[in-house]
C-alpha cells in the first residue's frame, strides 16, 4: 500500500525522528489557544510602535500548509480548523542542532506541529508567531496535493473527502453551515413546542412515500426488512397515540438513480402537528426560513449559480393553475386526459398512456413549471392520484390539501393536511396496490397496521418533510448534492486514484 517512493521517503523521516528520541505521533499536546483566537486577541499590536510583545506567550498547533526555508530561518503557514497562521522559525531560537538536523531534514508540508512563541507583525503587515519551541505531533507519510491549488478532480474530492477538507477551507465552511442548519432546525421546532422522537430505520413494509426501497434481511427473525423510505407512517402513529407535535431529523433511503439532487441516503426533517392544516404549515415554513436567515447571518437574497433567490418573496399557486400561468400549457387541456396525451405527443414528449389524469398533470408540471420556480414558491392543491396520504379538499374532492415548496427549480419540502379517514386511506392503499400490479414499482405498499391505527382516531393533523441536503445546497450555492454530503455514494472503482506521483512539489 505504501510502496510509493515519496511515501517511503517520509516513512524514513519518521523513523529518523524516532531514532532521535522524538515520537512522530505524540499525544501530549499543550495547545492553549486556537489560531482564530490568537489572531483576534492580538490585533491591538497593529496600533503599537513595536509591533510585537515578547511578554505574551501562546501555544498553537496545526498542519503545515506552506514551508519556505531561508537558511537560518523559515516562514511556515500552519492551519487548524479555525484558520491559518504564519509562523517564523529561526535557528537561534531553538535548541542547538534542532533546526539544521531535525527541523530542516525531517519536517515538511502536511505534518502537524505544535509551536510556542510570541506575537509580532511582519514587515509586510501580517500578524504572525515568533517561534521559540516546536514539537512534532503527527508525521504525515502521504504528501498533500501540490501547494495551495487543492484538488480539482471532483471525483477524487468525494472519494477522499478527508483530503478535500485538508486542502479546501471553503468545503469545511459548507459543512459548518450544514451543521448549523441542523442545529437551528432542531432549536426552531423545540421552541415551537415540538417533541423530537426517533422511529425505526428498518421497516417491515416499505411505506411513507412512493419510491423503491433497499432490502435487507433480519437473520434472527428470518424476515426481510426495508430501509426506511420515510418516517411518515410511524410519526402519524404517534399522533394517534396522543402526541400533538413531533419531529424527527434523520436519514431516509431510496434505491433510485443518483444525480445532482439525489443520493441513495439523504437527510430530512419530518414533523406532524395536530389540530393544524397545511395552510398553517405554509406560515410555519416562512417563520422557519426567517429564523434560519437571522441566526445564520445570511442576506435574504442569495446567489445560486446565475440565479438570485429572494427569500423575502414567497408565493403560492395551485398546481393546475401553474401549468398555464407559469408553464404556458393551454388552459383547455389541463383537465382532460386525452388532450394532455395528444399535447405531449405533439411536443415529442415521452408519455405513458396508462397514466391517470393526476399523474399526467404531474408530468406536465415536471416538464413545464418546476424549473421556472426560482424564488420560494408553494405549489398547492395536488391531484388525489399522486397524493396517496394527503387529505381530500372539502371544496374540490379530486384535489388534496397539499403543497410542495420549490426553490431554484428544486423541490425542498412536501406537506399536507393528513388523511385521517381510515376507509379513505384503505381505498387509497388499494389503488396503490393496483398501480403496483400494473407495473409501478414505486407505488405504495398496503400497511394494514397503519389503517388500523387510524381506525382508533387521529386528530386533524398537518405534516411536512423538508430536505436538509437540498436546503443546504440553496444556502451555500452548491449545485450537486454530493457537495453537501461528507461522504456521498460513489460508483466503485478498481483502484483508488493515486496523487502521490504529482505531489512531490508539495514541500517547496
Amino acid at each position: 500500500m505504501f510502496e510509493n517512493k515519496y511515501i517511503q521517503q517520509r516513512i524514513e523521516k519518521a523513523n529518523t525522528l524516532r531514532e532521535k528520541g522524538i515520537n512522530p505521533y505524540a499525544n501530549d499536546s499543550a495547545r492553549n489557544t486556537t489560531i482564530a483566537k490568537y489572531l483576534n486577541v492580538n490585533t491591538d499590536l497593529f496600533q503599537t510602535e513595536e509591533k510585537r510583545d515578547e511578554h505574551r506567550h501562546y501555544i498553537v498547533a496545526g498542519r503545515i500548509k506552506f514551508f519556505r526555508l531561508m537558511g537560518k530561518a523559515s516562514f511556515l503557514k500552519i492551519e487548524d480548523e479555525s484558520g491559518i497562521l504564519q509562523i517564523y522559525v529561526a535557528r537561534d531560537n531553538l535548541p542547538e542542532g534542532f533546526y539544521n538536523e531535525t527541523f530542516k531534514k525531517n519536517i515538511e508540508v502536511g505534518d502537524i506541529i505544535e509551536v510556542g512563541g510570541y506575537p509580532f507583525i511582519t514587515g509586510k503587515g501580517e500578524l504572525s508567531l515568533h517561534v521559540d519551541s516546536l514539537k512534532v505531533l503527527t508525521k504525515a507519510i502521504s504528501p498533500l496535493p501540490e501547494k495551495f491549488h487543492g484538488i480539482t478532480d471532483k471525483e477524487l474530492r468525494y472519494r477522499q473527502r478527508y483530503l478535500d477538507l485538508i486542502m479546501n477551507s471553503q468545503v469545511r465552511k459548507t459543512f459548518h453551515i450544514r451543521s448549523r442548519v441542523i442545529s437551528l432546525t432542531r432549536r426552531f421546532f423545540e421552541n415551537k413546542g415540538f417533541l423530537e422522537v426517533e422511529t425505526p430505520m428498518m421497516h417491515p413494509i416499505a411505506g411513507g412515500a412512493n419510491a423503491k426501497p433497499f432490502v435487507t434481511h433480519h437473520n434472527a427473525l428470518g424476515v426481510d426488512r426495508f430501509l426506511r423510505i420515510a418516517p411518515e407512517l410511524y410519526l402519524k402513529r404517534l399522533i394517534v397515540g396522543g402526541f400533538e407535535a413531533v419531529f424527527e431529523i434523520n436519514r431516509n433511503f431510496r434505491n433510485e438513480g443518483m444525480d445532482a439532487t439525489h443520493n441513495p441516503e439523504f437527510t430530512s426533517i419530518e414533523f406532524y402537528w395536530a389540530y393544524k392544516t397545511y395552510k398553517d404549515l405554509i406560515e410555519l415554513t416562512k417563520e422557519y426560513f426567517d429564523f434560519l436567515f437571522e441566526h445564520l447571518d445570511l442576506p435574504t437574497k442569495l446567489p445560486y449559480g446565475d440565479l438570485e433567490i429572494d427569500f423575502t418573496k414567497f408565493s403560492e399557486i395551485p398546481l393546475i393553475e401553474s401549468l398555464t400561468a407559469i408553464g404556458g400549457v393551454p388552459a383547455d387541456i389541463t383537465e382532460d386526459k386525452e388532450k394532455i396525451i395528444a399535447f405531449m405527443k405533439e411536443k415529442n414528449l415521452e408519455v405513458n398512456e396508462n397514466m391517470n389524469l393526476g399523474q399526467l398533470q404531474g408530468e406536465l408540471f415536471d416538464e413545464y413549471v418546476e424549473a421556472k420556480l426560482i424564488n420560494p414558491t408553494f405549489i398547492t392543491e395536488y391531484p388525489v392520484e399522486i397524493s396517496p396520504l394527503a387529505r381530500r379538499s372539502d371544496e374540490k374532492p379530486h384535489l388534496t390539501d397539499r403543497f410542495e415548496l420549490f426553490i431554484a427549480g428544486k423541490e425542498i419540502a412536501n406537506a399536507f393536511s393528513e388523511l385521517n379517514d381510515p376507509l379513505d386511506q384503505l381505498e387509497r392503499f388499494e389503488g396503490q396496490i393496483a398501480a403496483k400490479d400494473a407495473g409501478d414499482d414505486e407505488a405504495h405498499e398496503m400497511d394494514e397496521d397503519f389503517v388500523n391505527a387510524l381506525s382508533y382516531g387521529m386528530a386533524p393533523t398537518a405534516g411536512q418533510g423538508i430536505g436538509i441536503d437540498r436546503l443546504v445546497m440553496m444556502l451555500t450555492n452548491q449545485h450537486s448534492i454530493r457537495d453537501v454530503l461528507l461522504f456521498p455514494a460513489m460508483k466503485p472503482i478498481a483502484k483508488e486514484i493515486d496523487l502521490h506521483e504529482e505531489n512531490e512539489e508539495g514541500n517547496e
